[in-house]
């Protein structure tokens, strides 16, 4: 955004009634009302990042084919000014109680998460009973160590799994949110995004450099290899971390066993890292 506006581009922000035409030909607009007037943009392709309920993917929703699963709890997160509780960046947690994650925003500043059920309300959830909830389900040393304060913001989010096949569509390219989502557990909402623009934006400079549409031409394939294989690692993350509400004993004993394999194998831990840091481009 820095880079538009040292070039003196406009840059349009709110814009109402969007909606996309002609990008299975070679003439693509995209239409928007800005300022009480209606605007029409001429272009070569259209980026479609404009996140899940965005119009990119449902102006194909017709040729589009979405995969889902849905998971039967949320996360129910807080921001707070209070130095994180461990020098490491991140703590996951497993108890008999449920998830819970502490990630460190800056020396002074902390994200907390624990599992709930989808039908719970941020009103039932004062900042006192989300510490005690928080401090049970941590390991007691790290327990004593939660530092507590006033929350700064508090919500909570269901958890999903989403891919949306192809990610390309004449000059129409999906990218984001608008054609992928993932469980936050394993932390690629944004590095998968990341990646499509990688690919995308590579594809675009390919075209327009080198005449060469070999990179437009495989991207939906190149960036869905990579989706597919964060979306496996992050569904796999949500189902050895949390309690599910279906889960009868024998489920049960082999997450703990899981667990333990992850923790005193070198070779599983080498695969988790591979996976949590993130797959080569």
């Amino acid at each position: 955004m820095q880079a538009r506006e040292a070039a003196g581009l406009p840059t349009v922000y709110e814009a109402a009634d969007v909606a996309l035409h002609d990008f299975d030909g070679g003439k693509p607009r995209v239409t928007y009302t800005h300022g009480g007037q209606t605007h029409t943009l001429e272009c070569d392709f259209i980026a479609g990042c404009d996140g899940f309920h965005g119009v990119s993917r449902a102006s194909v929703k017709d040729a589009v084919r979405e995969y889902e699963k849905t998971y039967p709890f949320g996360w129910l997160g807080v921001l707070a000014d209070v130095p994180p509780v461990s020098p490491h960046a991140i703590v996951y947690g497993n108890s008999e109680r449920g998830f819970s994650l502490c990630s460190m925003r800056s020396l002074t500043r902390s994200r907390y998460y624990v599992q709930c059920p989808l039908d719970d309300k941020v009103e039932q959830w004062s900042d006192q009973r989300f510490w005690d909830e928080l401090r049970r389900r941590l390991d007691p040393a790290l327990a004593e160590a939660v530092i507590t304060g006033p929350t700064i913001e508090k919500s909570i989010a269901p958890l999903r799994s989403f891919v949306a096949e192809p990610m390309r569509f004449g000059r129409l390219f999906l990218a984001g949110d608008a054609a992928h989502i993932v469980p936050p557990t394993g932390a690629k909402g944004l590095n998968l995004a990341s990646s499509d623009v990688k690919y995308l934006s590579g594809a675009l400079i390919e075209h327009y450099r080198e005449r060469s549409d070999a990179g437009l031409d495989t991207y939906s394939q190149r960036a869905l290899a990579r989706v597919w294989r964060a979306e496996r690692f992050s569904w796999w993350l949500t189902t050895l971390m949390h309690r599910f509400p279906d889960t009868d004993g024998f489920g049960q004993k082999l997450q703990e066993a899981e667990l333990d394999y992850l923790v005193n194998s070198r070779a599983m831990s080498t695969a988790l890292a591979e996976n949590y840091v993130g797959l080569p481009l």
